[in-house]
């Protein structure tokens, strides 16, 4: 990411308070321009809006037809910066995501080159629609890209230009045809976050919204990639108090089933607990989550509210969770149960 030229002292001091009081228009016109097209998924949205702020990736779990590629498409008109979408399907190659060198006759000399053609992963938001529809091969042709920002192909290196955003959906596991994500792809990603259906009051005035006329709302552009990547310097600003930053350490450890501090409940179900990187990614989230509701400090329940979409893909159960019908939500319930927040 470009180096900010603000050198922060405080978030409510003259230099930065004109970035602050535009990220909160921002962020509040980004919501108001989904909303045109997306009903009744607020929380999904401010998940999305997460994932933007810290530079990550987001996993979106949801049955067929719960709005999944719509509200990505949507979320990439508001943001105003360039849009990609990839169907993955079972013959998905890689070079089909990635790009490929191609030999081309050069004008001038008349000799015969290697060009790169960009594939679709040169982009700013990247749709990866139904990513578990395609074999392994294909998928991980992405790690790269999520991790580095950068796609090597014959050796050479190629960079994609800030910000990127990857957005993936996926049907659930038990539908036939889908193949299960890499536990190495499925740590880089932020957030699993889940699409449920809609409540009876909001399907109503989907129902209403998209019977009764032709065309699609007009969902006008909020922001730019240059005002994005600072708002993204200014979310790591906020400050973590070490209580805090204890927490989530301590709610991230208690996922690990030989951790002396892991509750019953992750001992008995839990085969394998997260990483360190799931304590970043949580920290990182927590940040954000406290400057979208307009505050400059992070507490202990920006982390219990996010505990659910950072660590759910990042919690393997065991037999005994399947036997028992124990979900990974219903273990990380039980772990807030056992460490309640501390303030």
């Amino acid at each position: 990411m470009a180096e900010n030229p603000i050198e922060l002292k405080d978030l409510e001091s003259d230099e930065v308070r004109p970035l602050v009081e535009s990220f909160k228009t921002v962020m509040q016109r980004i919501r108001d321009e989904v909303g045109k097209v997306i009903v009744g998924q607020d929380d999904v949205v401010e998940h999305l809006l997460i994932t933007l702020l810290v530079g990550g990736h987001c996993l979106i779990t949801g049955m067929p037809g719960t709005a999944k590629t719509l509200l990505v498409r949507t979320l990439a008109t508001a943001l105003g910066l360039n849009f990609k979408r990839i169907q993955f399907t079972p013959d998905l190659m890689p070079t089909d995501v990635t790009g490929t060198d191609i030999i081309e006759e050069d004008s001038t000399t008349g000799h015969r080159v290697w060009t790169f053609v960009p594939g679709p992963v040169f982009t700013n938001v990247l749709l990866a629609d139904e990513i578990n529809r395609t074999p392994p091969k294909t998928q991980s042709a992405l790690l790269e890209a999520m991790q580095e920002q950068s796609v090597t192909v014959r050796g050479q290196l190629h960079q994609i230009k800030p910000p990127f955003l990857l957005l993936a959906t996926q049907n659930p596991i038990e539908l036939e045809g889908t193949y299960p994500l890499p536990e190495a792809q499925l740590d880089r990603f932020l957030f699993n976050v889940i699409l449920d259906y809609l409540d009876s009051d909001d399907e109503l005035t989907v129902i209403n919204r998209y019977t009764t006329r032709v065309d699609m709302p007009i969902v006008e552009p909020c922001t730019d990639g240059e005002e994005i990547l600072k708002f993204q310097w200014l979310v790591r600003q906020v400050p973590m108090s070490e209580s805090v930053n204890r927490y989530a350490i301590d709610l991230v450890r208690a996922t690990r089933p030989t951790d002396p501090s892991a509750p019953e409940i992750v001992k008995r179900y839990v085969n394998f607990g997260s990483s360190v990187r799931a304590t970043m990614f949580l920290t990182l989230a927590a940040k954000a989550r406290a400057l979208l509701e307009g505050r400059y400090h992070v507490t202990e329940d920006d982390l219990r509210e996010l505990i659910f979409p950072v660590l759910r893909h990042r919690v393997l159960t065991n037999y005994y969770a399947e036997s028992d019908a124990t979900s990974v939500d219903d273990v990380l319930r039980g772990l807030l149960d056992a460490m309640p927040a501390r303030g």
